[in-house]
């Protein structure tokens, strides 16, 4: 049982910071911004076509600093030549574009390399044992990834709250005519925070195509569990997406590993539900098949209860 819970905890530790390093830009773009970027998780995709295609001429840690910036650069011209022209009609024209731009993005994706997944592996000086757990061994691929994540976290939570930079950013969110007014061009500060944020997704591919898998699929797979993550943490907090990510990640990766019920949790009270009664299908459900779902019940619990999230300072 120790064993589990140790793999569990480990695994549950990588998704989550997979996940903090593609909803950190998510919490950037939504949360500061106010936009609706349903295209999120794509970026996140082209992230890891990029350094997959890059990585074949320069290596993998060319790629890795390669693919961020001109997947940044997309969002960039996708903020000033798309975005911005609907941004003004509301939060309904944001998300019909962000949506149609994330089917245009798969079906590129398709068009160019194909439905298959891509051969994309780590590194060769990553690939080897870090540690020794209970006789499984524990790569050194996935400490990189931790040490990734918390280095980003680092990096924004300074830049947002200790640099001139960070305070234009949020003041310009709140306050945008005194922005304006200061002498800043407020359009110009949307677009770089909406490249930067599709950069930090990139980087999540670039990694998370090698943790996970490289295939046209996985921006849809991401996609819905970043949004969860964005709302649980609150709007526009890094410390909240980080808090949020590990929750989610943890609780999800107990719950397939870990086979329960509601039921064994009443046999330790004394209490059973028969065969035949009206929720015995729910009362004898394994956690297994609850998982898939249990990031959008946590989404509907924290709307109902708290819908600025755990650390978030605006309603949802």
């Amino acid at each position: 049982m120790l064993e589990t819970i140790t793999y569990s905890l480990l695994n549950g530790l990588l998704y989550g910071m997979l996940l903090f390093m593609l909803s950190s830009g998510l919490t950037l773009i939504f949360g500061m911004m106010g936009v609706l970027n349903f295209a999120h998780a794509s970026f996140y995709m082209l992230g890891a076509y990029f350094a997959y295609t890059l990585g074949m001429y320069t290596g993998f840690w060319v790629a890795l600093f390669l693919a961020p910036i001109l997947v940044g650069a997309l969002g960039a011209m996708t903020e000033r030549w798309g975005l911005r022209h609907v941004h003004q009609h509301g939060h309904v024209p944001e998300l019909l574009f962000t949506f149609g731009l994330a089917y245009v993005i798969e079906e590129l994706v398709r068009l160019f390399y194909g439905t298959l997944p891509m051969n994309y592996r780590m590194p060769e000086g990553l690939d080897f044992t870090l540690f020794t757990v209970f006789g499984t061994s524990y790569p050194a691929f996935r400490a990189f990834i931790l040490v990734v994540a918390v280095v980003m976290f680092v990096g924004l939570y300074l830049l947002l709250k200790k640099t001139r930079a960070g305070l234009i950013i949020q003041g310009s969110l709140s306050r945008p005519d005194i922005v304006a007014a200061l002498g800043h061009n407020v359009p110009q500060v949307f677009m770089w925070v909406f490249a930067f944020g599709t950069a930090l997704a990139a980087l999540g591919g670039v990694v998370g195509g090698i943790h996970f898998v490289t295939e046209p699929g996985m921006a849809f797979m991401m996609g819905p569990i970043v949004f969860v993550v964005v709302v649980l943490g609150g709007l526009g907090s890094i410390p909240g997406a980080l808090i949020a990510s590990m929750i989610i990640g943890i609780l999800q990766t107990f719950t397939l590993s870990v086979d329960f019920s509601i039921a064994h949790v009443g046999a330790w009270f004394g209490y059973a539900v028969p065969p035949d009664h009206l929720f015995a299908t729910l009362w004898y459900l394994d956690s297994t098949r609850i998982a898939p779902v249990l990031p959008f019940l946590i989404l509907v619990l924290t709307l109902i209860f708290r819908p600025r999230g755990i650390m978030g300072k605006r309603e949802a």
